[in-house]
């Protein structure tokens, strides 16, 4: 025998250092234990033994849990009291307790048996439980048990002895077997307070042979075998056990209707105003008294990459085409909103769609930029019904050929007028070649020739032409950009090369003279192209300033750093001399030419100044782009923009001139609220490591199509009433359609949908029960 006395002196062993102990004398083969505790817990379990003996404890001043988690094979005896959770968890073991037990003797007990010779707690018996592989689990308790036994009660057996228990109202304690859901509770004498959904029952044949059988065996166990004749009249006995489900069963409900028809108030109590079906609906229910209702909102919601586009372009539009397997289609949708997709788009464009695009927050934007590339050499015919309408365009520029371009398209006959020997504005005069290619900017000039636009090149409008045209023509679009560079009066600024001309004789072929060490003031986009030409022209060294932080793309910055030139920011430019620039803290940079390249105003002295307002340099027009009647402006006359700005510009011009020429009122373009980020659900779409991006025309399968359908069918297949359905026109336009008298409003679709296209909105359709009177 294995003895250990857990009190030496005044020192107490811990609970921990006990179970360890115990725990090394099982794995070294010890079976019997003597435990001389003095309060420790969980005393007995979990244990087993290496060869599979028994184990058996004798236990004298056990704490709380004694035999917690017990397993099979094990006993353990305790000949005193024992305090709270007694058997917890017993999983298997014999446990007897020869005194009383504390709270919730037996709780959660799977198996095994427990013999408690006094009285127990509350809660005893709580959650008992029995695994149909195994013997159900045993709780026989001499004398009584405190309130809430056998709470939660799901199987097995518990015995209630009754023994001197003759001054209580009820042995089994306040409130017993609530909840209790399986199992059964044998008990002798009086029981009272237990729960209303539990049945009292008289002992049958197999209650008094299992009671019999097990008797004995607690009697001896707890030291008590003379209660035997006493305890064994079976007329003293009764049991409890839960309902069966059958028993649970509710009773029919009332005809409600007919209840509220005809014995409360005839007709109803509000048959005056209402005629009322008296239908009771649940919650769950189709058609009219659905609380919400699914929409298909395709195309409701503005792509981010659509709403930051100021050209408007549907980008995912675009892919889901490609993704429909219908490529000329998704490359022509590019051209009713520019004609130039891979000039400005692919090739200028600092490309807003994809700082905006959704896919950027789960790897890399979508390629809309090289996309563009894609449309170069697409075609589209000419409109067949022409308007007899004649539209002038001043200004060959990106604004004013966009403008053309749309007129173009609507039927009417247009002619652009530009000083220039070559059609293209910056396109074509200032824009480096290493940027822009020339065949690719020949090309797409050529497709607005064959929509019909005629090109009037190197011709100078002033006031007198102007106002020849004005008269030959049904509207005008003035688009004539900014060809006047911008400086500020600093001390010097007449040894200024203005940066517009000096890319402009770059783009001619002329070799403008350059110095060794070149400053460049302005680190926009056009200031990174006066360095790369600068470089071009064979300076040694370029310098860019600027008074805040550069505002080009970063891969134009990168271009000029990897040729060697330097970015210097703040940098506030004082005077100019011929050996470099000053600010006003006497700070130098050395330099023996200064490029300015800071912006550019219009020149609109060929317009009528009494009839146009101005801020300062430029142009003010109404909200249709009007500025005197049957003129209308876009681009850069108005407000410096970028390329793309003046795409967009164009097009609401051209919309309002069209308008105009027709004599029809002028309606804005409307311009699509942006998809709320909070619709679109990325959980989706797998994250793509950017060395495996697929070809830009091949993008589509990243691009999450936001706010317009890809056609997944998700809805479909994830509808728990099947009231989703797809129908496709002879166009191969499609729409999904949810059937009212099978949809439940759960806003399943709305949730599972990547794309956000279903809505789920309160259902405002009117319920027709009111009457209606007749006034007269």
């Amino acid at each position: 025998m294995f003895k250990i006395d857990t009190l030496q002196g005044h020192e107490r062993m811990s609970t921990q250092d006990l179970l360890l102990a115990i725990g090394e004398a099982v794995a070294n083969g010890e079976t019997d234990f003597d435990i001389v505790a003095s309060g420790q817990h969980d005393i007995g379990g979990p244990l087993w033994h290496p060869e599979g003996k028994k184990l058996k404890f004798h236990v004298t001043n056990a704490g709380q849990r004694v035999g917690s988690m017990c397993l099979d094979n094990t006993e353990i005896i305790v000949d005193e009291s024992a305090s709270a959770d007694v058997g917890w968890l017993n999983a298997g073991g014999k446990i007897t307790i020869k005194g009383d037990a504390g709270d919730t003797a037996g709780h959660c007990s799977a198996g095994g048996k427990i013999y408690i010779g006094g009285r127990a707690g509350t809660r005893s018996g709580s959650l008992m439980k029995h695994d149909p592989l195994y013997d159900e689990p045993e709780l026989w308790i001499l004398k009584n048990v405190g309130s809430f036994s056998f709470e939660f009660m799901g199987g097995g057996r518990a015995v209630v002895c009754g023994v001197d228990c003759e001054e209580f109202t009820s042995v089994l304690g306040d409130r017993a077997c609530v909840g209790m859901v399986g199992g059964v509770v044998y008990f002798r004498g009086k029981a009272n307070g237990y729960a209303s959904d539990i049945k009292l029952l008289d002992l049958e044949a197999d209650d008094i042979a299992f009671l019999e059988g097990g008797l004995d065996s607690f009697l001896t166990s707890i030291e008590r075998p003379e209660l035997h004749d006493i305890l064994a009249d079976w007329s003293q006995w009764q049991k409890l056990r839960p309902l069966s489900f059958e028993e649970h069963q509710p009773k029919p409900k009332p005809d409600f209707k007919d209840f509220r028809l005809n014995d409360w108030v005839k007709g109803g109590i509000f048959s005056d105003v209402a005629m009322d079906d008296f239908d009771v609906k649940s919650t769950v229910v189709t058609g009219l008294y659905r609380q919400r209702i699914p929409s298909w909102d395709n195309a409701k919601y503005a792509a981010p990459c659509e709403f930051n586009c100021p050209a408007g372009i549907p980008s995912q539009r675009r892919y889901d085409l490609i993704r429909e397997g219908k490529l000329e289609e998704a490359y022509k949708l590019v051209l009713d909103y520019t004609p130039f997709p891979g000039s400005v788009c692919g090739s200028v464009c600092p490309n807003l769609c994809m700082e905006g695009c959704t896919r950027a927050t789960i790897d890399e934007a979508v390629q809309i930029g090289e996309l563009g590339f894609s449309s170069v050499y697409a075609k589209i015919d000419p409109p067949t019904i022409k308007t007899g309408k004649k539209i002038a365009v001043i200004g060959g520029g990106v604004a004013g050929l966009s403008a053309a371009w749309q007129l173009a398209r609507k039927g009417h006959l247009v002619t652009v007028y530009d000083d220039a020997a070559k059609m293209g504005g910056k396109l074509e005069q200032v824009i480096p070649r290493g940027r822009l290619s020339q065949e690719l900017l020949q090309t797409e000039l050529q497709r607005i020739v064959d929509m019909g636009v005629n090109f009037e090149s190197s011709c100078t409008v002033d006031a007198a032409k102007f106002n020849e045209i004005k008269k030959q023509y049904d509207a005008v679009v003035v688009a004539t950009g900014g060809h006047n560079p911008r400086f500020f009066p600093w001390e010097g600024a007449d040894k200024l090369v203005k940066g517009l001309y000096f890319l402009k004789a770059v783009n001619r072929g002329e070799t403008p003279k350059i110095g060794k060490h070149v400053i460049v003031i302005g680190c926009g986009n056009s200031g990174m192209d006066t360095a790369v030409g600068a470089y071009q022209m064979g300076a040694e060294t370029v310098t860019c300033i600027d008074v805040q932080k550069p505002a080009a793309f970063k891969k134009e910055i990168t271009h000029v750093e990897e040729l060697g030139g330097r970015l210097i920011w703040p940098f506030m430019t004082a005077k100019i001399t011929d050996d470099g620039l000053y600010d006003g803290n006497g700070n130098f940079i050395p330099g023996d030419m200064v490029i300015v390249s800071i912006g550019e105003a219009p020149i609109l002295d060929y317009l009528p100044q009494n009839q146009i307002k101005k801020f300062r340099d430029w142009i003010v027009a109404k909200k249709d782009q009007s500025v005197m009647d049957g003129v209308f402006a876009a681009g850069d006359v108005i407000k410096p923009g970028r390329l793309v700005d003046a795409i967009g510009a164009g097009i609401n011009a051209a919309n309002s001139a069209a308008a105009y020429a027709l004599g029809e009122p002028i309606i804005p373009l409307v311009t699509k609220e942006q998809i709320p980020a909070q619709r679109i659900t990325k959980e989706y779409f797998e994250k793509c490591h950017h060395c495996d991006l697929p070809e830009a025309s091949q993008d589509h399968a990243r691009c999450i199509s936001c706010g317009t359908c890809r056609d997944c069918r998700m809805c479909i297949e994830s509808c728990p009433e099947k009231a989703i359905s797809r129908s496709e026109a002879e166009d191969s336009t499609f729409e999904y359609v949810s059937d009212p008298d099978k949809c439940i409003g759960c806003g399943i679709c709305a949730g599972i949908c990547p794309c956000g296209i279903w809505s789920l909105k309160p259902n405002d359709e009117p319920i027709k029960m009111y009457r209606t009177y007749n006034k007269n």
